[in-house]
C-alpha cells in the first residue's frame, strides 16, 4: 500500500503550493486514476511517489517504508517504476535489448535475457525485439519503455499521461496492457487528462489546486458523473451514453466499462 499523509509541495522560487495537505491511499492490485486540470499537482504527486522530487512536507510510505529515510531508497526504487508521456525522452539506446538491459545492471546475462523476453511478451512486443527503436511508431516505443520498467520487476507502476502523444490504436493497445497488468497483480497509478482512462480505474481521484476534492469508485461513475463535469473534466463517451440511458430509466451496470460489454448488456 502507498499512503500519502498531509503532503504539501511547492517549487523553489514560487509562493503557491502545488500540493496542499494531500491525503490518500493506494491499495495493492488496483488501478488508480489521478485527474484534474493542468497545474493541479497530479504529475508532481507521481514524481514525489517515485522519488524524482524530494518530499519535505508530509509523509509518503511505500509498503510502510518512509521515502524520507535514506536507508529505504533502494528498496523503494525497486518497488516503483514510472513511465512518462513522451517515450523518446526516456530512450537512451536505439537497440531494444540494449535499452531494456540498461536498467538491469548487476544481474547475470541469463537473467537479463529472461527478463527482457518476459517484459516484451507482456507488452506484445516480442516480435520486434531484434529491431531498432527508430523503426518503431511512438506507441510501440511507449510499449518498449513500459517493458523496460517491467523488466525491473516493480510492484507499483506510475503512468504519467502515457497515451497523450499516441494515436487511437496505440492508446487502445496500452489500455489493454494496463488491464492485463492489473490481472497479473501489479498496482497501476494513471495520471491523466484523458477521459477514457477514467474507465480503466477502480477509483478515480480528482485534484484541484493541489487538494483532493473527490474520490469516485468505478461503480459510482454514472451516479457521480456530475462531479466529474463540475471539475471541468470531460466525460468518457461511454459514460455519457450510460448517463443518458440512466435518465431514461435504463440503468445498466457494467464491470469492465467497455463498448463490447455495453453492447452485450443492451
Amino acid at each position: 500500500m502507498i499512503k500519502i499523509e498531509n503532503v504539501s509541495f511547492q517549487y523553489k522560487g514560487t509562493d503557491t503550493k502545488v500540493l496542499d495537505n494531500l491525503n490518500l491511499e493506494i491499495r495493492e492490485g488496483e488501478i488508480i486514476a489521478i485527474v484534474g486540470k493542468n497545474g493541479c499537482g497530479k504529475s508532481t504527486l507521481g514524481k514525489l511517489i517515485a522519488g524524482i522530487l524530494k518530499l519535505k512536507q508530509g509523509i509518503i510510505t511505500i509498503d510502510e517504508l518512509d521515502i524520507k529515510n535514506k536507508k529505504n531508497e533502494q528498496q523503494i526504487r525497486d518497488k516503483i517504476g514510472i513511465v512518462f508521456q513522451n517515450p523518446e525522452n526516456q530512450i537512451v539506446f536505439n537497440n531494444i535489448k540494449d535499452e531494456i538491459s540498461f536498467a538491469l545492471k548487476g544481474i547475470n546475462q541469463e537473467e537479463i535475457d529472461n527478463r527482457i523476453q518476459n517484459a516484451l511478451k507482456k507488452v506484445d512486443m516480442l516480435q520486434v525485439k531484434e529491431q531498432d527503436l527508430y523503426n518503431l511508431s511512438l506507441g510501440q516505443k511507449q510499449r518498449v519503455i513500459i517493458a523496460e520498467v517491467l523488466a525491473k520487476n516493480p510492484k507499483y507502476i506510475i503512468l504519467d499521461e502515457p497515451t497523450t502523444m499516441i494515436d487511437s490504436l496505440g492508446k487502445e493497445k496500452i489500455y489493454q496492457i494496463i488491464q492485463n497488468l492489473k490481472k497479473q497483480g501489479y498496482t497501476l497509478i494513471c495520471i491523466t487528462n484523458l477521459a477514457d482512462e477514467i474507465l480503466l480505474a477502480d477509483r478515480t481521484f480528482i485534484l484541484e489546486a493541489g487538494k483532493l476534492v473527490t474520490e469516485i469508485k468505478k461503480g459510482e461513475l454514472v451516479d457521480k458523473a456530475g462531479e466529474i463535469v463540475k471539475h471541468q473534466i470531460k466525460l468518457p463517451t461511454l459514460l455519457e451514453i450510460l448517463c443518458k440511458l440512466n435518465k431514461k430509466g435504463k440503468k445498466i451496470e457494467l464491470e469492465e466499462y467497455t463498448v463490447d460489454e455495453l453492447i452485450k448488456k443492451i
